[in-house]
């Protein structure tokens, strides 16, 4: 640090200077020393080493200054948008702080694995009671979410286990959040209440990962509404809906100026942007997704009517949603000053292209007749009821896999916050958290509510109570895990080991291996459904848990499968739970799976080894030349 700089002014010899007068680096100017210590090769290290050098240094890098703020923002960039702009701060108090989250995150991040490995579900649930601990770190959550985010974008291909569980914990702390804003929602008085509010906070609760805000979905109708201002400008220069501008609450009273939208709207939205009801893969869940409809321009009845209603209302039309029965509709009053009449209301069919109907129409729809109540208009609430129930019917319709577990319980979730004394769902819920093996203190809570609101349901409780119950005893004496060798006598003719990327001979999937046993395991049930029997060597062969590409989770005969010629990743949901990193050739086991096979590794090397790294001809040569010319030194 002690660089000197030559006295300006003086005489210099052969370009030396002669004045015995000298600066150092202190001597320079505040901004200037600021400035250079504000080089990004500099870390945190470097400029407490420097702040101790002498006073002066302390000064210019106190924790208020530019130096610390300029290292909290190159090292956690993406939480500049918490602060404003010029915002007098402590900077070494947050750089600290948030220091300090990240490790504690870290901390509890690496720890879950090693104590629920052998508790959660091959679905690989959430985790439950382990977020208390998060929680409970007292630390702003903007700062634990962006260690979790710094996790997931770290080198794709290493640190599997910590991403998969860091990623669970961000879906957990968002959905949490996001159920936080919907209890606001839900307390504003109704008439306040915007469906499309709703319906985002639906999404984003399904979809905590993805980049979805009311913002930004108002930003896409508003682009739809503008291609409609200009269809309607064309027919009627003077509309008055052309004057309004983004957050104005025109409404238009005359009923031609108002079927003129109507039928720009149509135009643009089924014509011009080919927006249609999606008949082909109607119980897909992204068809309830907002983000996804305006994405895929296609969706369900009631997803397409909320956007048709928001756009609608934009534009100055007022639309009102209708609970019709397997088929949600919106409907448009033809008197001036409102009626509750059915035919005083023309029904409009969002997922069939916008057509009118009349109210005998409607029930051409659904092949018969329903009473009138089934076509007075709902609530915000009951139009989220409405679409949380399709959600949920749609998880129990799944195949048992990770995506229709997760799904139902979002939707449990939604559908109880939005209606928390439902005895019927309070008790799916129940016995879903049950099936799963998870959250077991959750389920005695759940219970003794539904106990407090139906004592006729003391048969169902009393079950699920004694044997949750028993599962939390369980979780307090946990056996020992198994532990298999491949020297034992009984698997001798196991051939592959965890980690390889294989393929299978008959379905063509791409897979990893991540257990064996040594003959199939599986009730005779199964082995006659799969057609184990008709295999050549049947049962009576290893076979092998495999996480396939598709997301699934088979277990496949050892002779239907054979290493893959070009080992890929596979991107299956669960690979961070068994392993640690892939390695280009096979995936790395975790210390969680090595216990259970800790004889795997290495034979899972050698494979590889054999397999994709076999030496060149003449890297061979050159080693039988060296074998022939000892080192001297040997």
């Amino acid at each position: 640090m002690a660089t000197t700089v030559a006295g300006e002014g003086k005489p210099r010899l052969n370009g030396i200077s002669t004045d015995s007068q000298t600066k150092t680096l202190t001597d320079l100017p505040t901004e200037l020393l600021e400035h250079i210590l504000c080089f990004p090769v500099l870390q945190d290290v470097d400029i407490c080493n420097v702040s101790c050098c002498c006073k002066r240094l302390h000064d210019v890098c106190h924790g208020r200054g530019k130096v610390w703020g300029n290292q909290y923002k190159l090292r956690w960039p993406r939480l500049q948008r918490f602060y404003r702009p010029n915002e007098s701060c402590d900077w070494l108090r947050e750089y600290r702080t948030r220091h300090k989250v990240g490790i504690q995150i870290r901390r509890t991040v690496e720890s879950i694995s090693k104590r629920f490995f052998t508790e959660v579900p091959c679905v690989g649930q959430v985790l439950g009671d382990s977020f208390a601990e998060i929680e409970s770190l007292g630390m702003p959550e903007h700062f634990c979410e962006d260690e979790l985010l710094f996790i997931l974008n770290s080198d794709k291909r290493k640190n599997l286990t910590l991403k998969y569980y860091a990623k669970k914990i961000l879906y957990f702390l968002r959905q949490q959040n996001i159920l936080k804003s919907l209890k606001s929602f839900l307390e504003q008085p109704a008439e306040h209440q915007s469906p499309l509010e709703g319906a985002v906070l639906v999404d984003r609760y399904c979809n905590p990962l993805a980049d979805v805000t009311l913002s930004s979905i108002s930003a896409q109708l508003d682009e739809i509404a503008e291609k409609v201002k200009k269809m309607l400008k064309i027919k009627n220069p003077s509309h008055p809906s052309l004057r309004v501008t983004q957050g104005d609450c025109l409404v238009v009273e005359d009923f031609e100026l108002q079927r003129q939208v109507m039928c720009s709207l149509n135009s643009v939205l089924y014509e011009q942007l080919q927006y249609k009801g999606n008949e082909c893969d109607y119980y897909n869940p992204l068809n309830s997704y907002i983000h996804q409809v305006l994405l895929r321009r296609t969706g369900i009845p009631i997803s397409l009517s909320v956007m048709y209603m928001t756009l609608a209302q934009k534009l100055g039309v007022r639309l009102e949603p209708v609970n019709f029965p397997n088929h949600f509709l919106l409907r448009w009053c033809q008197k001036p000053r409102g009626s509750e009449d059915i035919f005083d209301f023309v029904y409009i069919d969002a997922f069939g292209k916008g057509k009118q109907l009349t109210a005998k129409e409607c029930e051409y729809l659904i092949g018969h007749q329903v009473t009138a109540d089934y076509y007075s208009a709902i609530s915000t609430g009951e139009l989220l009821l409405r679409m949380v129930g399709n959600l949920l019917n749609i998880g129990k319709r799944g195949e048992g896999n990770e995506k229709s577990y997760q799904l139902l319980r979002d939707s449990l979730d939604l559908y109880l916050t939005i209606n928390p004394d439902n005895v019927q769902y309070l008790l799916l819920q129940a016995r879903l958290y049950f099936h799963l093996g998870i959250w077991p203190e959750k389920v005695l809570d759940i219970l003794q509510h539904i106990q407090a609101l139906d004592p006729s349901q003391h048969g169902a409780v009393g079950y699920l109570v004694q044997h949750t119950l028993e599962h939390i005893q369980h979780k307090k004496h946990p056996a020992a895990p198994e532990v298999k060798l491949r020297n034992a006598p009984e698997h001798l003719e196991v051939q592959y080991s965890v980690g390889l990327i294989m393929k299978h001979k008959r379905s063509g999937y791409n897979c990893v291996i991540y257990g064996w046993d040594p003959k199939c395991t599986m009730n005779q049930e199964w082995i006659t459904t799969m057609r184990v029997n008709l295999l050549p060597n049947g049962p009576n062969q290893p076979f092998y848990n495999v996480l396939v590409q598709d997301g699934t989770c088979r277990y496949a005969a050892q002779e239907n499968l054979e290493p893959h010629s070009a080992p890929m990743e596979i991107g299956h949901p669960e690979v961070g739970r068994y392993f640690s990193e892939f390695a280009d050739t096979h995936y790395a086991t975790n210390e969680e799976l090595q216990t259970r096979y800790p004889e795997d590794a290495d034979v899972t090397l050698g494979t590889v080894q054999r397999l994709y790294h076999r030496l060149m001809p003449d890297s061979g040569n050159q080693d039988q030349q060296n074998s022939h010319h000892p080192n001297p030194s040997q």
